[in-house]
């Protein structure tokens, strides 16, 4: 069964976050106490781009395996260094459409927006990661493999062990694109 492993945030822009037992988020909002926190966009890239746009990226997720595949590469990740505020077990954030609900916890519900783009800042971090992080798919396309970002449907506290349950949109699917 899908479940959070570890929960992340903090309140600079920085590229790690610290690691924490619980998460409070905020309905339309994000996570409380984090940068990203808000109903406009906070990355900064993007602000300086159009800082009325909505926040898409309110809440960083990324999968496990993922850390577990870069660590057995040489680099030298954990939870909270790559910068999500959620980090999953047994549950393939890649593969979700767009729109798929994650209910977390008691109340809890995230909208999944999109992908998260690897950038420059991967490889400020350690050199060689924003590759690591990219992947091509069947048909030669790229594959992002740095996590989805969501948006807070409905908000709550979510904890460490909480089972993720995936409530997936109607169908046909939309495919997960960069935000």
């Amino acid at each position: 069964m899908p479940k959070v492993i570890s929960l992340s945030k903090d309140d600079q822009h920085q590229f790690s976050k610290r690691n924490c037992d619980s998460l409070d988020l905020l309905t339309g909002l994000g996570v409380e106490g984090d940068a990203h926190c808000g109903a406009t966009v906070k990355h900064r890239s993007r602000v300086r781009a159009d800082a009325e746009q909505p926040n898409l990226r309110q809440v960083h997720l990324i999968h496990s395996e993922l850390l577990s595949e870069l660590q057995d590469k040489g680099f030298n990740v954990r939870a909270g260094t790559l910068g999500e505020n959620i980090l999953t077990k047994d549950l393939n954030v890649l593969a979700l459409p767009r729109n798929s609900l994650l209910k977390i916890g008691k109340d809890t519900v995230l909208r999944v927006t999109g992908l998260r783009n690897p950038c420059a800042q991967l490889d400020n971090f350690q050199q060689g990661l924003t590759k690591a992080c990219l992947d091509q798919d069947g048909s030669g396309g790229v594959r992002r493999k740095a996590g989805v970002m969501a948006v807070v449907e409905a908000g709550g506290t979510i904890y460490v062990n909480d089972v993720i349950i995936v409530e997936y949109p109607p169908e046909p699917f939309e495919a997960l694109e960069p935000v």
